[in-house]
C-alpha cells in the first residue's frame, strides 16, 4: 500500500463565536431571558430612527420588559451605518455604564451596534480614531481590535432579513470620502440572535423584501464561491430553497407569521455559508460602491447586481448555477432569471436605472468596486475598470 497522501480539498469552516439563536419566542421575553442568563445589570439598546419614533414597537415592548435593567437607549443609528453614529452611540453607552448592548432593527442598526463594541474596548472617541482598526482592502483582518477580559458583547433582534447578526464584520461608512469599510473582531458577533417574526411586522414590506433579497444574494454568492465546500454548501442552498419559498407567501399575506419565521430561517441558513468562510463576490462588492457612494439601499443593489453578476459568471460556471435552479424546483430556468422574477414578483427596482445610476456613472462605479476584495473573490474575477463596466452593462 502507498504512503503517498492524494491530493484532497481543504480548506477552513468557520465557527462564529455565537452562543445560541432563540426563533419563534417574543422578542421581550426572549431578549429577558438572555439577560438573566447572561448576568447582565446595565442593558443599554440600539436601534434606528423609525423603530425609535413607534409607540409601541419592538424596541419600546423590550425597554418595557427589561425595567429597571433598562439602563438607556440610541435609537438614532442611519443606513449604512456612518462612522458618526457608531462614535455617539458608544458614548452613550459609556456613559450609561452598560454591561450589554441589544441591537434592535435591520443590518445598518446591527452593523453599527458591533462597531461601537470595538469602540468601547479600545476607548475609541472620535470618528478618525475608528480609522487605524479597519480592514485592509487586500481582504486581511486586522489584529489590532482586542477586547478585554470580560468584553462587553451584543444581543441582536432583527426586523429585516438582512442577517448581519450571524458574523462578526460590521460595515460602516467613512462620510468624507463615502467608502464603505470593515471592521471585525471574533466577539463582535452577537452572543445570542433573537428571530421574533412578529418583530418584523412594523417593518415596511419594501424594506423586509429588498433585505430578503440581500439574503438571497448571500445564498447564492456563497453557493458559487471558490471557497464552498460541502459543509457551506448545505447552507447557502437551504437559504435559497427556504427564501424563495416564503417571500411569496408574505407578499400573499403580509400578516402570516408561519412564512416570515420561515424567512428567517432562510436568510440565517443564506448567510451560514459566507460567515463559514465562503466569500461572496461580486454582486456584493458593486453593491457595496453603490451603497456608500450613492446611498442604494443595501438590499437594492443585491435586486440589481445579483443576476447581472450571475450572467458574467455563467461562463466559467454554468453547472453551479444549474445546481441553484434545480434547487428551487425549475432546472429549466436560468438562476439569473430566476432571482431577476423573484425581485420582479416583490415590486422591487431590477435595474440600475430605477435605481437612478445612469450610464455616465459607471466608471466611478467600477473604481471603486475595484477596491474591495469581492470582486478579485468572484468566480470570475474582476480585475479591471472594464470588466466591471461590462458587469453594469448587463444591470442597466
Amino acid at each position: 500500500m502507498s504512503s503517498e497522501r492524494p491530493s484532497l480539498p481543504s480548506g477552513t469552516y468557520i465557527i462564529q463565536s455565537q452562543e445560541q439563536v432563540l426563533f419563534g419566542l417574543a422578542a421581550e421575553r426572549a431578549v429577558c431571558d438572555e439577560v438573566e442568563r447572561l448576568g447582565a445589570k446595565r442593558v443599554f439598546l440600539t436601534s434606528g430612527r423609525s423603530l425609535g419614533r413607534l409607540q409601541n414597537g419592538p424596541l419600546q415592548r423590550i425597554e418595557h420588559a427589561l425595567g429597571d435593567l433598562h439602563c438607556g437607549s440610541f435609537a438614532r443609528i442611519s443606513a449604512h451605518s456612518p462612522r458618526e453614529d457608531v462614535i455617539e452611540g458608544a458614548r452613550a453607552a459609556r456613559s450609561a455604564g452598560a454591561d450589554l448592548l441589544v441591537a434592535v432593527g435591520g443590518g445598518s442598526v446591527i452593523d453599527a451596534t458591533k462597531a461601537m463594541l470595538m469602540a468601547l474596548w479600545m476607548n475609541l472617541d472620535s470618528p478618525e480614531s475608528m480609522e487605524p482598526y479597519r480592514n485592509q482592502l487586500t481582504g486581511e483582518l486586522t489584529r489590532r481590535i482586542q477586547a478585554p477580559v470580560g468584553a462587553t458583547r451584543m444581543i441582536a433582534v432583527s426586523t429585516t432579513l438582512s442577517a448581519s447578526e450571524f458574523t462578526p464584520n460590521a460595515g460602516v461608512t467613512e462620510s468624507v470620502t463615502h467608502t464603505k469599510q470593515s471592521y471585525s473582531h471574533r466577539l463582535m458577533v452577537p452572543v445570542s440572535v433573537i428571530l421574533d417574526p412578529a418583530a418584523t411586522l412594523d417593518t415596511p414590506l419594501d424594506l423586509l423584501f429588498n433585505t430578503a433579497i440581500r439574503a438571497v444574494d448571500h445564498a447564492v454568492e456563497s453557493f458559487c464561491s471558490p471557497m464552498a465546500n460541502p459543509a457551506t454548501e448545505a447552507h447557502s442552498l437551504q437559504g435559497w430553497r427556504l427564501l424563495a419559498q416564503s417571500l411569496p407567501r408574505i407578499a400573499a399575506d403580509p400578516t402570516d407569521l408561519h412564512a416570515r419565521l420561515q424567512a428567517q430561517f432562510g436568510m440565517w441558513q443564506a448567510i451560514a455559508g459566507s460567515a463559514a468562510g465562503a466569500r461572496v463576490g461580486a454582486s456584493h462588492g458593486i453593491g457595496y460602491a453603490l451603497g456608500a457612494t450613492f446611498g442604494i439601499a443595501h438590499g437594492h443593489t443585491s435586486c440589481v447586481m445579483l443576476p447581472a453578476v450571475l450572467r458574467w459568471n455563467a461562463a466559467v460556471n454554468a453547472s453551479r448555477q444549474q445546481a441553484l435552479s434545480d434547487a428551487s424546483g425549475h432546472p429549466d430556468i436560468p438562476a439569473a432569471d430566476l432571482v431577476a422574477r423573484l425581485v420582479r414578483s416583490l415590486n422591487l427596482p431590477g435595474t440600475l436605472r430605477e435605481v437612478g445610476i445612469g450610464p455616465e456613472q459607471f466608471d466611478e462605479i467600477a473604481v471603486r468596486a475595484l477596491e474591495y476584495v469581492n470582486l478579485r473573490n468572484n468566480p470570475r474575477p474582476l480585475t479591471q475598470v472594464a470588466e466591471v463596466i461590462e458587469v453594469l452593462k448587463l444591470a442597466a
